[in-house]
């Protein structure tokens, strides 16, 4: 056995095993000291401690001292705990049908995923490329962003990452070395991260911040009218990425034709479809087509189940293997974050909130919005995108009532920039499955990737100012 003596001063190696401990005591204490403190001008000591909850999340979430699950739940108990409302109300909250969505939404996914279906339709679209380097590079970007509508945009890169493995291997590129090699594993994940905002499905911070908006205004936005909304943004921003990529990363191959060659060999390999490929394909075209046109008298969550207990019923997949493919710990997160979400507006404290932030914000709203989405972009590339919008949604909705803001606007305003990080691995799964294959630096990404979030920022208010109004999203 080989052992490692730690040759550190002992007090540096005591404190770098406590710092954890240490930051967790110094948020604990101010959480303490801030709910103790005597209630502020107009707000109710229900309202400060609603304040002091939401606080300790925040700070739990941006330092990730705590799972992003645990966080969720202290969301819920705490509550109760401290008196500022009942446990069967905040429970209920808990129980929120956005959360009953993303449960079915990633067991969807996963009979997507574990059937073969997904892998089937990507080599399907990649062995058409032809010999070229571009098109191979464009491909890369553009099917994850499409499979990313159906799909959580983690899902896709998990499933793309093997192949683009395979393609680098054939190819006999190296990592580190081989621009074409880092400009394949940028474009997989930018294009996963761009495709993800489009739909319901891409991520579940959308979901999220549908169920904020229900509990706080009692106001919902359709799955058909948020992929109108978005998809403009998408658009835009992946044919923004198709000109970024290969600029910063040009290629250094003239032929991809060994790639091909072994895309073919993998496809010939699968066979023909299965029965349960045909059946799941059918059975997601079905609950897609009822997402769009059908859920607002059904049900978005309500289709959601029903699909998944068809999934069951003819046997499509087991359970055992959505326990493998399913995240029940985003599930706990997103509730934690809608129950305190609530909590802030039937406490009083997020109107109390707004109040102390509405004057530099009156009369010039789109300055506002402006910000937001700035706000929204700029922390994603540091924090949970399910966490930007727990953080900055309930907030900004209790301003606008006196802004004279649509709900629903601000929702998107702040939904869609959420998942739209590109520099940084901990922005989103896709970043950090990219950069887990070693082909390129963060360094790398840090001047594309900003280019990338102001082009998003700008695309972005533009879209929202002069298009939106046209489809029903007035900023008033």
């Amino acid at each position: 056995m080989q052992y490692e003596i730690d040759t550190r001063p002992l007090p540096l190696v005591i404190f770098k095993h406590l710092t954890r401990y240490i930051i967790i005591g110094l948020i604990g204490v101010f959480f303490v000291w801030f709910i103790h403190l005597p209630p502020f001008s107009g707000l109710s000591s229900a309202g400060q401690k609603a304040i002091g909850v939401f606080l300790l999340c925040v700070m739990l979430w941006l330092t990730q001292m705590l799972p992003l699950a645990a966080t969720g739940l202290l969301a819920v108990i705490a509550p109760p705990l401290l008196g500022i409302m009942d446990s069967k109300a905040v429970y209920a909250y808990f129980g929120n049908q956005s959360v009953f969505f993303i449960l079915g939404a990633f067991i969807l996914a996963a009979a997507v995923m574990k059937s073969g279906l997904s892998t089937r339709l990507t080599l399907a679209l990649l062995t058409r490329v032809g010999n070229s380097p571009k098109r191979l590079l464009l491909s890369v970007l553009f099917i994850p962003l499409f499979i990313a509508f159906w799909i959580p945009e983690h899902a896709v890169a998990v499933m793309f990452f093997p192949i683009l493995l395979e393609i680098v291997h054939a190819l006999k590129l190296k990592p580190g070395r081989s621009r074409f090699g880092a400009s394949l594993f940028v474009a997989m994940g930018w294009g996963c991260i761009t495709g993800g905002v489009t739909t319901l499905l891409g991520g579940a911070r959308a979901p999220l911040a549908l169920a904020i908006l229900d509990s706080t205004k009692q106001m919902s936005v359709s799955f058909f009218e948020w992929m109108l909304a978005a998809w403009p943004v998408t658009l835009i921003l992946g044919l923004s990425a198709a000109w970024i990529v290969p600029f910063f990363f040009p290629s250094d191959l003239s032929s991809i034709e060994p790639a091909v060659a072994a895309l073919k060999n993998k496809m010939f390999l699968m066979g023909r479809m299965s029965f349960n490929e045909k059946a799941i394909a059918v059975l997601m075209i079905v609950t897609i087509y009822a997402w769009m046109f059908l859920s607002a008298e059904y049900g978005i969550a309500n289709i959601a189940l029903l699909s998944v207990v068809v999934l069951f019923v003819f046997r499509l997949i087991e359970w055992k293997t959505i326990e493998q493919y399913v995240n029940w710990g985003v599930v706990l997160m997103y509730g934690g974050a809608i129950t305190l979400g609530v909590v802030l507006k039937d406490s009083g404290a997020a109107g109390w909130i707004a109040e102390r932030f509405l004057s530099a914000f009156l009369g010039r709203p789109f300055l506002f919005v402006a910000m937001l989405v700035l706000l929204a972009t700029i922390l994603t590339e540091a924090v949970s995108n399910a966490a930007v919008v727990a953080i900055l949604l309930p907030v900004a909705l209790g301003m606008t009532d006196v802004l004279g803001l649509n709900p629903r606007f601000i929702t998107l305003a702040i939904g869609i920039p959420a998942g739209l990080g590109y520099m940084f691995p901990m922005a989103s799964p896709p970043n950090a499955i990219a950069h887990s294959a070693e082909f390129f630096r963060v360094r790398d990404v840090l001047l594309p990737g900003l280019i990338l979030n102001l082009i998003s920022w700008l695309v972005f208010l533009f879209v929202a100012k002069f298009y939106w109004p046209f489809i029903g999203f007035s900023m008033k």
